[in-house]
């Protein structure tokens, strides 16, 4: 018998597929996990409505349950309450730092030297959530998860 715990474990490994190094719960994308009969039902928002990346998410979590021997599992797509930089997880902030991106925060600092001495090169970065910025001190540019 599947359990819940063991189902956010699985869905813990899921990689967000524009920044792999976090995972789909790290994003807080996705908002439930419940039962209903023998029906897995997950509640999941994107990061905003026109995301590209939705529809690889959706597929990479029904690809990855059913490799765990969900049969029966259904996706609805949450857009009320809107995603927020809020849900990211402080374990998923941290990795973004270790990977080289400012999380979203009341300080925006370099992720390598940490100093906040930064500028806006770009309102938009390798995806359309982020910004890019380059370092004053260490001179290294950096994407910014831009807080929504």
């Amino acid at each position: 018998m599947v359990t819940l715990p063991q189902v956010w474990d699985w869905l813990g490994e899921i990689p967000d597929p524009e920044i792999p190094v976090l995972s789909l719960v790290d994003l807080g994308v996705i908002r439930e996990a419940r039962f209903d009969g023998d029906m897995l039902v997950l509640g999941v928002t994107p990061t905003y409505s026109g995301c590209p990346a939705t529809a690889v998410i959706n597929l990479d979590i029904e690809t990855a349950l059913r490799a765990k021997g969900i049969e029966k599992l259904r996706l609805e797509r949450r857009l009320s309450p809107p995603w927020t930089t809020d849900w990211i997880s402080q374990a998923g902030r941290e990795k973004l730092r270790a990977y080289g991106i400012a999380p979203p925060g009341a300080e925006l600092a370099c992720p390598r030297c940490e100093t906040a001495d930064v500028r806006k090169v770009s309102q938009f970065g390798s995806t359309p959530c982020k910004a890019n910025y380059v370092c004053s001190a260490c001179l290294e540019p950096f994407d910014y998860f831009k807080c929504i």
